[in-house]
């Protein structure tokens, strides 16, 4: 069975009290840099303390770079267990620090406080969105996947579960807004986390569909419903990229449907997310090295989901479809062959020049899907190519298509934290759509280019409706090492900037 939908996220609360007083596990403070060396930054906290730290700071290696996190013992005037100072680099040129430096610092601690029963963190607030952007990240910070660990080990990796932030703004009701809101997103996240981290033997499309229902499950008051299409409604229904996609497989394809319809809702967004449960490349199949990572190409749908459920939890008055593209890419007996040509929901028809180039092919079947259900706009996320890390490295999002859509989606990034780029998509690509025996091919003969071909292609079915495409390939899973509040493993990359953007859209 998969793990259960509703991740679960730290208690957090608010304290105003002076954080040396504070008898928890572990106390987070700052430190940044300074033309002197390393400053400590922490209100209210003992001048002694701050005195021996900043003195010894060269011989204990302490700099205040980001993603520095050491443990010390707190000594005497900290009621604490243990002192924990988490780097905030430089200070911006007004003496602050940007709401992404303190959401990172203080999401680099709590996760290294993994085992951890109480966390109190006293991090600069000098506003409410400081406040909420430290809340974020230590929310963020305070995840694992121990599913399928066993013992003591998986008891040593428990994130902290309670966490208190001190700061003046304690009985602020707009800052426990902001508080609610960040455990409503750290959920979400942690939700698609949990998905992505998912093995592919657990998490196949049917069970996806099953993890669907079970997330929206208490949200049936709320407007929300989750239809599913078989592999038979499919066919029927001529979803050809779904079905062809999925034929190599022993466990057939899904559409998964989850509407949110609140009433009097401002405007209708449809959210694609590409799901494909493994990806072997099929017939095309890939190179061994590197495919055990290819159990994240659902990263798309799973942000979908818990985008959804988060702007039903938060009574956004947006109505917001998810379609949620599920299939396994597999090279079985009936898997489908290049050269074959496929007959798409929207009527297009599409040789199938490259069968690794799948994601495409599923997506186009939920944008025409999209479109049928007449929405106002269309945002489809999906890991869909290699050439996204090419260009744009393993922490930076592409995004392409309409420009007022990727302008209004690069703004709801830049808010939310999360790192994109838009993209050119130039005419001349389109000429590489061309098949001698279809519509179009799936995968063009000339490899340049190939992050911009894919929106070019997507482009064909979405018909008029504004659109943005963004691809997640690189940042969707982090392969390399830990940082900030992102872990190993699933990101939940992209569920914060479509959040962010429904929430623009119900202002």
């Amino acid at each position: 069975m998969v793990r259960a939908s509703i991740a679960i996220v730290a208690d957090l609360t608010l304290s105003s009290k002076n954080p040396s007083s504070l008898r928890v596990d572990a106390l987070v403070v700052g430190t940044c840099k300074t033309s002197d060396g390393l400053a400590v930054v922490a209100d209210q906290f003992p001048a002694d303390v701050v005195h021996e730290i900043e003195t010894l700071a060269p011989q204990l290696g302490l700099t205040g770079a980001p993603d520095e996190v050491r443990k010390l013992p707190a000594g005497p005037g900290v009621k604490a267990a243990m002192l924990v100072l988490t780097g905030l680099g430089e200070r911006d040129a007004d003496g602050t620090f940007g709401e992404e430096t303190l959401r990172r610092a203080a999401g680099a601690a709590v996760r290294e406080l993994a085992g951890t029963q109480s966390v109190a963190v006293a991090l600069p607030t000098a506003t409410e969105g400081d406040l909420a952007a430290v809340a974020e990240g230590a929310l963020l910070g305070a995840y694992t996947f121990t599913a399928h660990r066993t013992g003591d080990d998986a008891a040593k990796q428990t994130p902290a579960a309670s966490i208190e932030i001190v700061t003046s703004y304690a009985r602020s009701s707009r800052a426990k807004a902001a508080i609610e809101r960040a455990q409503v997103l750290a959920t979400a996240v942690h939700g698609a986390r949990d998905l992505i981290n998912t093995p592919p033997n657990v998490l196949f499309p049917a069970a996806f569909a099953d993890a669907a229902k079970a997330a929206v499950k208490d949200l049936g008051a709320k407007g929300v419903k989750v239809s599913v299409l078989d592999e038979k409604q499919l066919t029927a229904g001529n979803y050809g990229g779904l079905v062809g996609v999925g034929r190599g497989s022993a466990r057939p394809p899904r559409l998964v449907k989850v509407a949110y319809a609140p009433a009097k809702a401002a405007k209708r967004v449809a959210l694609i997310g590409k799901g494909i449960t493994f990806d072997t490349g099929g017939i095309s199949i890939k190179p061994a090295a590197g495919m055990h990572a290819m159990t994240s190409d659902m990263s798309g749908a799973a942000a979908v989901l818990h985008t959804v459920v988060a702007a039903a939890r938060l009574g956004l008055p947006v109505a917001v479809t998810g379609y949620l593209c599920l299939a396994e890419n597999m090279p079985g007996g009936d898997a489908t062959r290049p050269g074959d040509v496929l007959t798409m929901r929207s009527g297009k028809t599409v040789e199938v020049t490259n069968t690794d180039a799948e994601g495409r092919l599923v997506m186009a079947d939920g944008l025409a899907a999209g479109v049928e259900d007449g929405h106002d706009v269309l945002l489809d996320i999906a890991t869909l190519t290699g050439a996204q890390v090419v260009a744009l490295g393993h922490r930076v999002s592409g995004l392409m298509g309409d420009d007022d859509v990727v302008a209004a989606v690069l703004a709801a990034a830049q808010s939310s934290g999360e790192q994109f780029w838009p993209m050119p998509m130039p005419e001349e690509l389109k000429a590489g759509l061309k098949s001698n025996v279809a519509d179009m091919v799936n995968s063009a003969a000339d490899r340049a280019g190939g992050m911009l071909f894919a929106a070019t292609f997507l482009k064909e079915f979405v018909g008029g409706t504004p659109w943005a495409h963004l691809d997640i390939a690189g940042p969707a899973f982090n392969e390399k090492a830990p940082f900030g509040y992102t872990p190993l493993g699933g990101t939940g990359v992209g569920v914060r900037t479509m959040l962010s953007y429904l929430e623009a859209q119900a202002a």
